[in-house]
C-alpha cells in the first residue's frame, strides 16, 4: 500500500493501541470555551448503525405469515412453526422470530420500524463486495473511494482533520467498536472515524490498566510506541471524561458481545460526547448450515444470534431512556444481503438478495413500511426476493429527516443520485440550518491575533460572513475585558488593534460572533 493511500484510510485513532491512558486535553473542552461558543442546537442527533455480518435470513426474522403456505413447501426444514411466531400489534400478516420478544415489545410500544425487502438492483452475492456496496452506497457495477457516512461527515465538517478538535467539535466525528474502521466512514482525504478495538480496552483506559509488555527488546519497543502514541492522541481525555461522567447504567444481558458494544455507546452518548455516528457489529449470520436445529426450528445458530440482537437493542434503548438521551438517538440494523427463499439440505440457507431491516428509537415512525414479499410455490433454488426499497433510500431518509441535510445535497454529494425519501423518523427536529452553519466552519480559523504572545499591542484578524458582527476580549476567568466590534459589516476579512491597558500577563480570549457562528482564539499577554 502506498503511504498516501495508507494515510487516507487510516482512522483518527484506534484503541487500545493509541489510547494508553495519557491525558491530553483537547482544545475547546473547557467549560469556559464551551460557554463562549455556545449556540442553541436542535439537531444534535446521533445515529447508531448495527451491522449484522454474514447475510441475515430475513424470511425467518420478519416472517410473512400470509405467505406461510408457500414457504412451508420451500423451506420446510427451517421454517418457524407459525404458532411460535411472535405477533405484532395491528397486523396478522407479519410476525417476528420467537427469539425476539424484546423487539416485539419495542414494536408494540411504537419504537420500532420494519422496512421490508431492502436491497439494490443487480445484487452481488460476495460478502466482501456486497458489504462494500452497502457501506459506500455504490451501484453494483461501481466502485466508490468514499463511504456514505464519510461523505456526510465531510459535508458536516468539511475541513476535517485540519483544525480539529476545536471549540465547536471537541470530540470524534464517528466511532466504531472494532479494531478496523469500516470504509463506511472513509472521507475524500482521510477516514472520518476512530476505532475502539473492544469494550475491554475502554474499561482499561478508564481504570488506568494497560496490557503488560513482554520483557524483551520487542516489548521495550512496544512500550515506547505506546508512549508516543498516547502523547499524540487527541481524543483520549474527552472520551475518558464522557465515559467517567456516567456512573450508573441500565442492565444489559450477559455473554452478549453486541450488548457490550452498545453499553459503551450509550455511556459515551450519555456522557455528552458530540460524536454523530457509531458503528457496532454482530457476526455469524452466514448460516449455510445449522441455521436451525432439526425438528426444533425456533432454536439453533440463527435463533441465538437474533436473541442477542433483540435483547441488546432493547437494553440499549432502555439505557438511553434512563440516561435522558433517548430522544437524540436513532438506530438502524443492516446486513450485506439476505438469504435464498428455498432452504438447502443442511438446515441452512445460501446467499440471497433483499431482506428487511430495523430502524428503532423514540423518534421513529412506528410500524411496517412495505408489503410482505409475495412467495410463489414455483420458486426455485436460484430465485431471490425482489427489492422493494433501495438501501440508499434508507440512507437518504435518515440523512434528510434525522441529520437535516437538504435533499439536493444528499443527491449530489452523499448518494450521488436521486433516491426517494421514506417515512422512517419524525422530521420535525429539522427546523434550522444553524447547526450545519456552525459545524461547517468549525475547522476554519475565523479569528486570530498576531503577534501572539504580545506585550503592548496585537492585531486581531477576523472574517465575517456579513451582517451583525461582534468581537470581544475575555480574560482567562471569563470576564469581559473589551468590546472591539459590535455592528453590521459587509462580508470580508478585517483587522482591529487591541491594546494592553495595564492587563496582567496571562491567557486571554478573542471571541467572534457572526450570526449563528461563534469562535474564540487564545491570546497570551507576556511579561
Amino acid at each position: 500500500m502506498k503511504r498516501r493511500t495508507f494515510l487516507k484510510a487510516t482512522p483518527v485513532a484506534v484503541l487500545p493501541a493509541l489510547l494508553s491512558g495519557m491525558t491530553i486535553k483537547a482544545f475547546g473542552a473547557s467549560p469556559l470555551i464551551s460557554a463562549l461558543t455556545a449556540n442553541d442546537s436542535d439537531t444534535d442527533h446521533v445515529l447508531v448503525l448495527i451491522q449484522m455480518t454474514g447475510g441475515n435470513d430475513g424470511l425467518n426474522t420478519v416472517i410473512p405469515l400470509d405467505q406461510y403456505s408457500a414457504l412451508s413447501g420451500l423451506r420446510s426444514n427451517i421454517l418457524i412453526n407459525s404458532s411460535k411466531v411472535l405477533p405484532l400489534n395491528g397486523t396478522t400478516a407479519t410476525g417476528l422470530h420467537p427469539a425476539m420478544p424484546e423487539m416485539q415489545q419495542m414494536y408494540n410500544d411504537g419504537k420500532l420500524r420494519i422496512v421490508q425487502s431492502v436491497g439494490y438492483p443487480n445484487p452481488n452475492f460476495s460478502h466482501f463486495r456486497a458489504t462494500d456496496i452497502w457501506v459506500t452506497g455504490a451501484d453494483s457495477n461501481q466502485n466508490l473511494p468514499t463511504g456514505v457516512m464519510g461523505r456526510y461527515l465531510n459535508y458536516e465538517y468539511p475541513n476535517f482533520p485540519s483544525g480539529y478538535p476545536n471549540a465547536t467539535m471537541t470530540d470524534p466525528l464517528a466511532i466504531q467498536i472494532g479494531s478496523f474502521v469500516s470504509p463506511l466512514f472513509q472521507g475524500p482525504t482521510v477516514n472520518m472515524a476512530m476505532a475502539i478495538s473492544d469494550p475491554t480496552s475502554l474499561y482499561n483506559l478508564l481504570n488506568g490498566v494497560q496490557d503488560p509488555v513482554p520483557a524483551t527488546n520487542a516489548g521495550k519497543e512496544l512500550a515506547y510506541v505506546r508512549t508516543i502514541a498516547g502523547q499524540t492522541q487527541t481524543y483520549t481525555q474527552v472520551i475518558k471524561d464522557a465515559a467517567t461522567s456516567v456512573t450508573s447504567q441500565g442492565a444489559y444481558p450477559a455473554n452478549n458481545d453486541l450488548a457490550d458494544q452498545l453499553k459503551i455507546v450509550a455511556r459515551l452518548i450519555g456522557g455528552g460526547l458530540k460524536t454523530r455516528v457509531y458503528l457496532v457489529n454482530i457476526g455469524g449470520f452466514d448460516t449455510h448450515s445449522g441455521q436451525v436445529v432439526a425438528g426444533a426450528t425456533d432454536t439453533g445458530d440463527h435463533a441465538t444470534l437474533l436473541a442477542k440482537l433483540s435483547s441488546a437493542i432493547k437494553a440499549f434503548q432502555d439505557d438511553l431512556q434512563g440516561l435522558g438521551v433517548a430522544d437524540r438517538v436513532t438506530g438502524m440494523t443492516f446486513s450485506e444481503f439476505g438469504r435464498r427463499i428455498v432452504s438447502n439440505y443442511s438446515e441452512g440457507t445460501d446467499h440471497g438478495a433483499a431482506a428487511p431491516l430495523f430502524v428503532f428509537g423514540n423518534k421513529v415512525i412506528p410500524g411496517i413500511l412495505g408489503n410482505n414479499p409475495t412467495i410463489s410455490t414455483a420458486t426455485t433454488v436460484n430465485d431471490n426476493l425482489p427489492m422493494q426499497y433501495d438501501f440508499r433510500s434508507v440512507y437518504a431518509s435518515l440523512l434528510q429527516d434525522w441529520f437535516c441535510v437538504p435533499k439536493t445535497v444528499i443527491d449530489n454529494t452523499m448518494l450521488l443520485q436521486n433516491f426517494q425519501a421514506l417515512p422512517l423518523v419524525d422530521p420535525s427536529g429539522c427546523t434550522s440550518t444553524a447547526v450545519h452553519d456552525i459545524n461547517s466552519k468549525a475547522g476554519i480559523n475565523l479569528i486570530r491575533n498576531y503577534p501572539n504572545p504580545f506585550v503592548e499591542k496585537t492585531k486581531i484578524e477576523f472574517t465575517t460572513g456579513g451582517g451583525q458582527t461582534l468581537v470581544q476580549v475575555f480574560d482567562g476567568e471569563g470576564k469581559l475585558i473589551k468590546v472591539l466590534i459590535d455592528q453590521d459589516m459587509a462580508q470580508g476579512k478585517y483587522v482591529v488593534d487591541f491594546y494592553n491597558e495595564n492587563l496582567l500577563p496571562g491567557l486571554y480570549y478573542a471571541r467572534l460572533q457572526n450570526g449563528v457562528v461563534a469562535q474564540v482564539a487564545s491570546m497570551i499577554i507576556a511579561k
